[in-house]
């Protein structure tokens, strides 16, 4: 499985292709477009989240209802295209004139200044509008798809917000499902309602002083079977494949698996997790400090993983930059942006690792269609019950 995205923040549209989705999974574009409008939501969100409903249409692969098992491809449009037809134009621009709105003023935490130097562009437009976050939207819809095939085999991914700024929720442990209902109902995306009025709180305060706040967002993944990933080889391990993959999403700095960094402050008795068998459950754990995965490979408990968000880049109290044409120093540009991201992070965040343990799953169980996954999965289940 694999997937490529096109697009920029201001273009026509933003695309995908989708590659290695087996033939006769069950697929419309509505399951895909519950997770767009997730993305869509949350406390600090800037305008431009007035401006678009994002809507997926899934253009090739998938003929009535059900994938063939060529690739699938799907857009999203950009409602915001229309006010930005001149500066966006595929076409040449008068140089000086108002369609060009060139940027020569990198903002500090971005990619601008970086991506200009490396790919030799004046105009760090041509850096902003790739490098911009409005990319995860596919990643979101690619995301839709993994969690369809997911579904199949029992497979659920939930996710929730642990901390805006230095406001922490209080972690529970809850049924997916109640996790899900609860942290939807939020603005948030929090279970602990004292704390979702202190972040709402900070946010506000953020947004007055002209500032961004940052977070720490958790997914949990139940239902794998023992062993998605491998041992053998540095690049087939889940837990550094899923960092990976989670770092990469914008403004992501840090990944922990299980009790994570905690686990320096402790001794190993406290930090491994001892294995029980019983004719009911078979092997499992006592705890799951290990975040379900050890030694690169699932070992049947939940996935636990968290990340940390640092605060969005774009401040509407610049911080100070330097002209790349005079020099001189400036306070940075401002384009359009957030408060605070963390809420829609989380359902970015759900997307990609909810992706990277698809592949793995694909990879250990690998067919061409549903029905021969199915029963290399159920053969598995028995091999491993008879352990």
């Amino acid at each position: 499985m694999r997937y490529l995205t096109a697009g920029e923040t201001h273009g026509p549209q933003l695309t995908a292709i989708v590659e290695g989705i087996p033939s006769n999974l069950p697929l419309t574009a509505d399951p895909i477009n519950e997770q767009l409008e997730r993305r869509q939501k949350g406390y600090g969100r800037g305008k431009r989240m007035q401006i678009e409903k994002d809507t997926a249409q899934l253009v090739a692969g998938v003929r009535h209802g059900k994938t063939t098992g060529a690739p699938i491809a799907l857009v999203v449009e950009n409602k915001d295209w229309k006010a930005w037809t001149t500066v966006m134009s595929i076409e040449d621009v008068e140089e000086g004139s108002e369609g060009k709105r060139r940027i020569n003023r990198p903002r500090p935490g971005h990619a601008d200044l970086n991506g200009g130097l490396k790919y030799n562009q004046r105009d760090l437009r041509n850096v902003l509008e790739r490098s911009s976050a409005r990319e995860t939207t596919v990643r979101v819809a690619c995301g839709g798809i993994a969690r369809q095939l997911l579904a199949q085999f029992g497979i659920k991914v939930a996710g929730q917000v642990i901390s805006i700024g230095d406001i922490h929720a209080e972690r529970q442990e809850l049924p997916l499902e109640e996790l899900r209902r609860i942290t939807e109902e939020s603005p948030v995306r929090v279970v602990d309602k004292a704390a979702e009025e202190k972040m709402i709180e900070a946010i506000d305060q953020a947004k007055k002083d002209g500032d961004t706040l940052g977070g720490v967002v958790e997914v949990i993944i139940e239902g794998c079977p023992v062993g998605l990933g491998s041992h053998v080889q540095w690049d087939r391990k889940l837990d550094g494949r899923i960092a990976q993959a989670v770092v990469s999403i914008q403004a992501f700095k840090g990944v922990e698996f299980g009790i994570g960094f905690e686990a320096a402050k402790r001794r190993g008795s406290k930090v491994h997790d001892e294995i029980r068998y019983n004719e009911e459950e078979g092997f499992h754990r006592a705890s799951n400090r290990a975040g379900g995965i050890e030694g690169g490979m699932t070992t049947g408990e939940p996935i636990v993983v968290r990340a940390v968000m640092k605060p969005i880049s774009t401040l509407y109290k610049p911080l100070q930059s330097v002209d790349i044409d005079t020099k001189e120093v400036f306070t940075a540009q401002v384009e359009r942006s957030d408060t605070c991201a963390v809420p829609a992070a989380g359902v970015i965040m759900e997307s990609v690792v909810a992706w990277e343990v698809a592949k793995a799953f694909m990879e250990k169980f690998g067919g061409d269609s549903i029905e021969e996954i199915r029963a290399n999965y159920e053969n598995y289940l028995a091999q491993v019950g008879r352990y």
